[in-house]
């Protein structure tokens, strides 16, 4: 055989080695992939874009949207920012936490019952800063008259920060009844209210 038959021969040899080993490394490829789990649902939720203090405004700049697996969604998490913009965080907040309905102030932090979210004008500004969400407190009216409790045992929901208007005095956001909530108004009206925090 000449030599230039024997050249032929030898390429058509190395095309097919470099075919089968396509070939094979191809066969290897789409095993891999038809053995290789699938990448998880996700849902797209609402978190803290920073650190949030307990009582801030949520504004567009608070909030991310992050992609959670299906299965680490919280219960009540929220999805909607056009919902969510304007609403008093319940408590601190931090950088990345996903929002759920529990953690905003509204229907959804109060547990179902007949309580209602009243917001107490405390006397003192200085106040505010020695309660915080999930305290509880009672809350005492001065008067001309003399001091008296106006109502016992009120769960603390929010304590807001009011920024230069913290001035008037202390504002936190306490559940309860309706009957305790008409006292608490009229306290407001006739005296200088204050709280007294139970041990944590």
């Amino acid at each position: 055989m000449s030599a230039a038959p024997r050249q032929l021969l030898r390429a058509a040899a190395r095309h097919r080695a470099l075919l089968a080993a396509g070939l094979a490394a191809a066969s290897v490829a789409a095993g891999l992939s038809a053995v290789a789990p699938a990448a998880p649902p996700t849902v797209a939720v609402l978190s803290a874009a920073h650190d949030l203090a307990a009582g801030a405004v949520l504004g567009p700049d608070d909030l991310v949207t992050a992609e959670l697996p299906r299965e680490l969604v919280p219960a009540g998490a929220l999805v909607d920012a056009a919902a969510v913009v304007g609403r008093l965080v319940a408590g601190p907040v931090r950088r990345g936490e996903p929002l759920t309905d529990v953690r905003l102030l509204g229907a959804g932090l109060l547990p179902p019952g007949p309580d209602v979210a009243v917001p107490v004008r405390l006397a003192e500004p200085a106040t505010g800063a020695l309660v915080r969400a999930g305290d509880t407190v009672d809350v005492l009216s001065a008067a001309e008259q003399g001091a008296s409790v106006v109502a016992t045992r009120l769960a603390v929901l929010s304590v807001p920060d009011l920024g230069d208007a913290a001035g008037e005095g202390a504002l936190v956001v306490v559940a309860a009844s309706r009957s305790t909530a008409a006292r608490l108004a009229a306290a407001a009206v006739t005296g200088r209210l204050s709280v007294v925090v139970h041990g944590r």
